[in-house]
C-alpha cells in the first residue's frame, strides 16, 4: 500500500527542495543559452494572492521627476500621438508624447491646447476689454473651445475686473459689432488673491457659476478658475498633472539637429513638460550634444533620450544627463529595421539588460516596441520597464489622427511606421522631416525604408481601451502576487518572482486552439 506524506508538512517538504520553482529572471535572460528573447518566449509563474485586484497601485516613474498613475506613453507617431489624443492618455493617468512630424509652430499648438484643456488656477487667461467686441469671443470659441473671457479696463491681466462674457451672453447675440460693455455680465462672483484650490471650488459649487476670477485686494484680476475643469478633476481622479498649476502633463519629440533646439523653444514657452530625443538608434554624439544642451538651457524640462538597447548606448546617454530611457530598435509592429539594418536586440532582452543597469542610477526606462496586448506591458514592467509606451496598441482608436475608411465591411484607420516611405516622404527641405531626422536619412538621395504603412481595425475610444488595459494589468500583478509594480520589480531582482521559458508548442498552448472558429472580444464597457 503507497504511503504518503503528511499534509501539514507540505511546505515544510517544499522547502527542501533548495530552490524555488521555475527560473530567476537573470537565469531567464541567459543569452548563451536561450539567445535574446521577445515577450512571447516567457511567462511569469503565479505567486499567492491576498489582495483585490483593483487595490493594486500602477504608480510609477518615467523621469527622474515625473511620475504617473499608470505607467503608459502613446508614442510620438504622426498616426497616433496629437493633442487629442495627449489628453485622452493624460486624463487616464497616462501621457501623450505629441509627434514632430510637422511644423515647430504647430507642434507648439497642439502642446498649448493640452495645457489648456484641465488647469487648476489659469494664470494666464485670455482677457478682454469692455470696447472688444461679441465677434472677439466668437473667434476665441473658435480657435480655443470655450468663451468664457472675464473683462478688464485695459483688457489685460492685473487690469481692473469689470465683468465676465460667458456663452450665455452671446448666445442668441446678432449683431457681432456689439461691443462687450453692453453684453457682460456686471454681477460677478469672485475670489480673493492667496485663495486655495480647494476654496475655490468650493465657490464654484455654492455659487453655481461657470467661471470663478481671482482678483487681488485693488480689485484686479490675477487668475481665473472654470467649472468645467472641477467637473474633469471629479471624472478623471487619476489624471496626470502639474501639482502647482494644475494643468495637465504633455510630452512632445524632437530631433538632434541645429533646428531642434528652436522648435523646442516654442515647446516650452508652450507649457512642455518633458521631450523625449526621437531616434532609432541614439548613441550618438548628436543626442549627447543635444541632452547637454537642454539640461544646460532648459533645466528645468526632463530629457528621455534613446532609442538603446544595450547597456553601453545607455551608459553614455546616463553620463549625459538623461532623465530617463527609451527602449527598443526594430521590435515594433511596423518597424523593418531589424531586417534591413541586420541592426537591433529582441525586446524582452533589451529590456531587462538597460534597465537593469540604468536603475543602478535612478534613471526610469521605457519599454518602447514589441507591445501587443495586457501581457507583454505586464512582462515589460517585470523585467524592470518604468513605462510602456504604445503605437500600434492604440492606433485605430478614435483619438488618432486620421479618418476611418471602410475594407471589406471593416472599419480601419491607418497606421505608419516613421521609417516607412510614407512617413519620410510628407514634407521636404534642407532639414528633412521627423521621419528621416530620426534615421540620420536627411541628406540620402534614396531613402532606405525601416518601416511600413498598413491598416488597423476601429478599437473605439482610447479612454475604454486604457482603462482596459489597466485593469488587465492590475488582475495581472494580483496573479502574480504583488500589490504594485514597484514590489513586483523588487521582488523580480530579488528572485522571488520567477520565470518559465516558452517553446513554440507551450506558446500555441498559450493561445486560442483547438476550435473550429471563434470570436474574440477583449473587454466589456
Amino acid at each position: 500500500m503507497t504511503s504518503y506524506l503528511d499534509v501539514s508538512t507540505a511546505n515544510s517538504v517544499l522547502a527542501s527542495y533548495g530552490r524555488p520553482d521555475g527560473l530567476s529572471v537573470e537565469a531567464l535572460m541567459d543569452e548563451q543559452l536561450s539567445g535574446g528573447l521577445t515577450y512571447n518566449d516567457f511567462l511569469v509563474l503565479p505567486g499567492f494572492i491576498d489582495f483585490a485586484a483593483e487595490k493594486a497601485s500602477l504608480d510609477s516613474k518615467i523621469t527622474k521627476n515625473i511620475s504617473l498613475k499608470v505607467p503608459f506613453m502613446s508614442s510620438p507617431m504622426d498616426t497616433v500621438t496629437e493633442a487629442e489624443m495627449a489628453i485622452s492618455m493624460a486624463l487616464m493617468g497616462g501621457i501623450g508624447i505629441i509627434h514632430h512630424n510637422c511644423s515647430a509652430e504647430e507642434q507648439a499648438a497642439m502642446v498649448r491646447n493640452v495645457k489648456k484643456f484641465e488647469n487648476g488656477f489659469i494664470n494666464d487667461p485670455v482677457v478682454l476689454s469692455p470696447e472688444h467686441t461679441v465677434a472677439d469671443v466668437k473667434e476665441i470659441k473658435a480657435t480655443s473651445g470655450f468663451c468664457g473671457v472675464p473683462i478688464t479696463e485695459n483688457g489685460k491681466l492685473l487690469g481692473k475686473l469689470v465683468g465676465i462674457v460667458t456663452a450665455r451672453d452671446i448666445q442668441f447675440h446678432q449683431d457681432d459689432d456689439t461691443p462687450l460693455k453692453d453684453v457682460m455680465t456686471t454681477d460677478l462672483v469672485v475670489g480673493q488673491e492667496g485663495i486655495t484650490l480647494k476654496q475655490a471650488n468650493d465657490i464654484l459649487c455654492s455659487s453655481k457659476k461657470g467661471k470663478l476670477p481671482i482678483v487681488n485686494k485693488d480689485g484686479a484680476l490675477v487668475a481665473l478658475l472654470a467649472r468645467s475643469d472641477l467637473l474633469k478633476n471629479q471624472e478623471y481622479p487619476h489624471a496626470s498633472k502639474v501639482a502647482k498649476s494644475k494643468q495637465l502633463l504633455v510630452g512632445a519629440a524632437i530631433g538632434t539637429r541645429p533646428d531642434d533646439k528652436d522648435r523646442l523653444a516654442l515647446l516650452v514657452e508652450a507649457g512642455l513638460d518633458v521631450v523625449i530625443l526621437d531616434s532609432s538608434q541614439g548613441n550618438s554624439v548628436y543626442q549627447l550634444e543635444m541632452v547637454r544642451w537642454i539640461k544646460s538651457t532648459f533645466p528645468q524640462i526632463d530629457v528621455i533620450a534613446g532609442n538603446v538597447v544595450t547597456r553601453e548606448q545607455a551608459a553614455n546617454l546616463i553620463e549625459a544627463g538623461a532623465d530617463g530611457l527609451r527602449i527598443g530598435m526594430g521590435s515594433g509592429s511596423i518597424c523593418i529595421t531589424q531586417e534591413v539594418m541586420a541592426c537591433g536586440r529582441p525586446q524582452a532582452t533589451a529590456v531587462y539588460r538597460v534597465s537593469e543597469f540604468a536603475r543602478r542610477f535612478g534613471v526610469p526606462t521605457i519599454a518602447d516596441g514589441g507591445v501587443g496586448n495586457v501581457g507583454h506591458i505586464v512582462k515589460a514592467l517585470a523585467l524592470g520597464a518604468n513605462a510602456v509606451m504604445m503605437g500600434g496598441l492604440l492606433a485605430g482608436t478614435t483619438e488618432t489622427p486620421g479618418e476611418y475608411f471602410y475594407h471589406e465591411g471593416q472599419r480601419l484607420k491607418r497606421y505608419r511606421g516613421m521609417g516607412s516611405i510614407d512617413a519620410m516622404s510628407q514634407t521636404s527641405g534642407k532639414e528633412g522631416n521627423a521621419a528621416t531626422k530620426r534615421y540620420f536619412s536627411e541628406g540620402d538621395a534614396v531613402k532606405v525604408a525601416q518601416g511600413v504603412v498598413g491598416n488597423v481595425v476601429d478599437k473605439g475610444s482610447v479612454r475604454k481601451f486604457i482603462q482596459y488595459l489597466v485593469t488587465g494589468v492590475q488582475h495581472s500583478l494580483q496573479d502574480i502576487g504583488y500589490p504594485s509594480v514597484g514590489s513586483m520589480k523588487q521582488a523580480v531582482y530579488d528572485g522571488k518572482v520567477r520565470f518559465e521559458k516558452r517553446t513554440a508548442a507551450a506558446q500555441m498552448e498559450g493561445g486560442v486552439h483547438g476550435l473550429h472558429s471563434f470570436e474574440k472580444k477583449l473587454f466589456s464597457a
